[in-house]
Order: structure tokens, then C-alpha cells, then sequence
């Protein structure tokens, strides 16, 4: 019973939809063809403002700037050999020079020879910790500017795990500051809470770097009023050269302090540079027309003396020497806040006296 049940169950099988192919009627040949679907892909606007967006000229000078002055010049020639072999006998004089001086006290007393080598060798702790310093200052240095160049490319990009990341390094840098605590916490909640990688870089440069800023933004205006009063009291031209010379290098050491940390002796000449090439990059002390008016209009170059005047120009490039050294050494683009011009720090500078 049970075989001859499966044997009159129908199996399956497979069946064309096609009638031609199966003997059907054809269809008829006056019936219109079917278009083609056809498929275009469509641009993605996401896409296209992403492409669109490149960084400001400001952003790209400060980029251009940190990264002249934290390159290292491989370049090998005559030069490079005259200052390798002087450098090797000056220090195998030195060294020579030491030896006999160590040699002679052990032979005048043993208890004068045994004090030389204490003080050589505090000689080259000395040496050693200058050196760990140094290098130190340099990694610091370089650390700012990568951080300042990749949170540029995570603001733009509106990356968020990038903007997470760099956001986290720049609260690491300040975390032995009481004064930025609040700030950091406030990082921190943000951090977690938003998802959008340009508003927590935002954030984070409001909380992190306003107080900074306007601690540096004082120390510029202290040092353009500075150097405005000596040379307009100063009886020599060489006093003026002198003073300037040194505000401007204190400038650059406290901004660097106040964003990073002091740099040492060699982080500083690269600090310079990098200063040095910003100023080239955006025009140094080229004052546009339209700021030149402005010191006209206000009766600056008119009413006042030639040493007053002087002063005034010798303020106003401190004033732009403290505004390169800010944007060189500052962690974070300028985003949410406006980066300041010279008018904005100094504004004493510009201020009618008639």
C-alpha cells in the first residue's frame, strides 16, 4: 500500500517560463520591447564636500613652519667632514687636557687627584642630564607638531576615533597642570558622551587652550609694552638692538613654556626656525596697506616723535614675533577660536594719542 502511494505522488520538476521554449505561442511580433533598466550611480555629496574641504592658508602656513624647523638637514659635504674632524680634535684636546690635569693632581697629592675625578665625574653627570634634556625638549617639540598637524587632518576629515585619540594625547600633555583640570575633565565627559570628531576637537581646544591663550596673549602685549617704552626712552640705537633682541627670545621661551614645557638650548633654535619660517611664510613684518592707514589715520606717524614711532614699530614686531611663536607652538588649530592679529593682542599700539 505504501509503494503504491509514493508511486502516484507527483515528483517535482522544473518548468521554463519561457512559452517559445516550451512549443508555446511566441509573442506577437508587432509587441513593443521592454527598456532596459538602466542603473546610474549617483554622486555622494558626502563624498564631494569632503574633497572639496582643504586647510586654510593659515593652518597650512603653521604646518609648513613646524615642519621646516623639525627636519633634520641631511646633507653630507666638505662642510659637514671640516666640522666632524675639528669637532674630534677639540675633543680629544679636551679630553687630553683633562687626563693630564688629573694625572698631574695625583702626582701634587692623591687626595687632590681623588677630588679632580669627583668633579669630573660630576662633570659628566652634569653633561648627561644636559643632554637628556635636550633631547627631551626636542621630542617635545616634535610631539606638538604632530599632534597639531594630525588633530588639523581629524578636524577636516571629522574623524572621530582619531579625534578621540589626539583629543586624549592633548589632555595627556597638560595632566601635570592643576590649572587645566577642570578643563581635562570636561574632556573627558565629552569624550564619551559626543560623537561628532570636529565638535569634541572643539571642545577640547575651548577647554583646554582659552586659558592658555589668554595667558599668552598678556606675556605678548607685556613684552610689545616693553619694548615700546625702552626704545622710546633709550639713548642708543645698540641698547634698542640689545633689549629687543632679548624680549623676543623670551617671548619665544615663555609661549613654548605655557603650551609644551621649556625647551632646551636646542629645541629652542628649532622653536626659532619654525618662528623664523612662519614669519617668511606669512609675510613677516610686511605690514599691509590697510594696518599702515590705520597707524597713519591715528596720527601715530604725525603727532608723536621719531623715537616714539620707533617704538612703536619695535612693538609691533615683538607683537608679531609672539603671534608666530603662538601659532608654531600652540597644540590645536585655531577652530573655534579666531586666531588674534597684531591689533587684537597689542591694541595700545593703535590707540590715538590726539
Amino acid at each position: 500500500m505504501t509503494e503504491t502511494t509514493d508511486a502516484r505522488r507527483p515528483r517535482p520538476r522544473a518548468f521554463r517560463l519561457d512559452p517559445a521554449a516550451e512549443g508555446g505561442p511566441a509573442p506577437p511580433a508587432h509587441a513593443p520591447a521592454r527598456p532596459a533598466v538602466v542603473v546610474e550611480a549617483q554622486e555622494d555629496a558626502y563624498a564631494r564636500e569632503a574633497a572639496l574641504q582643504v586647510l586654510p592658508p593659515e593652518e597650512a602656513a603653521v604646518e609648513a613652519a613646524q615642519a621646516l624647523g623639525m627636519e633634520r638637514r641631511g646633507r653630507r659635504g666638505w662642510g659637514t667632514l671640516f666640522g666632524a674632524a675639528l669637532g674630534g680634535l677639540v675633543s680629544l684636546s679636551l679630553w687630553l687636557w683633562i687626563d693630564q690635569l688629573v694625572g698631574n693632581l695625583f702626582a701634587r697629592a692623591p687626595a687632590l687627584g681623588w677630588f679632580g675625578l669627583g668633579l669630573l665625574a660630576l662633570l659628566g653627570v652634569a653633561a648627561l642630564a644636559l643632554l637628556v634634556r635636550e633631547t627631551v625638549g626636542v621630542l617635545r617639540q616634535a610631539r606638538v607638531a604632530r599632534l597639531h598637524a594630525d588633530l588639523a587632518a581629524a578636524h577636516l576629515a571629522d574623524d572621530r576615533d582619531a579625534a578621540r585619540r589626539l583629543v586624549a594625547d592633548v589632555s595627556a600633555l597638560y595632566a601635570g597642570r592643576p590649572e587645566t583640570a577642570r578643563g581635562r575633565a570636561e574632556v573627558g565627559r565629552a569624550a564619551r558622551e559626543i560623537v561628532d570628531g570636529r565638535d569634541l576637537i572643539d571642545i577640547a581646544e575651548s577647554a583646554l587652550l582659552r586659558p592658555i591663550d589668554r595667558a599668552v596673549a598678556a606675556d605678548i602685549a607685556a613684552a610689545a609694552k616693553r619694548v615700546s617704552l625702552v626704545t622710546a626712552i633709550s639713548p642708543r640705537a645698540i641698547l634698542d638692538l640689545l633689549f629687543v633682541a632679548g624680549q623676543i627670545v623670551w617671548l619665544i621661551r615663555r609661549i613654548a613654556e605655557r603650551y609644551s614645557g621649556r625647551p632646551g638650548l636646542l629645541g629652542f633654535l628649532k622653536l626659532a626656525r619654525s618662528v623664523g619660517a612662519h614669519l617668511a611664510v606669512t609675510g613677516g613684518m610686511a605690514v599691509g596697506d590697510s594696518l599702515v592707514q590705520q597707524v597713519v589715520g591715528h596720527g601715530i606717524a604725525a603727532k608723536l616723535s621719531a623715537r616714539l614711532g620707533e617704538g612703536v614699530l619695535n612693538g609691533m614686531l615683538t607683537t608679531r614675533v609672539g603671534l608666530s611663536a603662538m601659532a608654531v607652538c600652540r597644540p590645536m588649530p585655531f577652530a573655534v577660536e579666531k586666531p588674534p592679529g597684531v591689533k587684537d593682542v597689542a591694541p595700545f599700539l593703535f590707540r590715538s594719542e590726539g
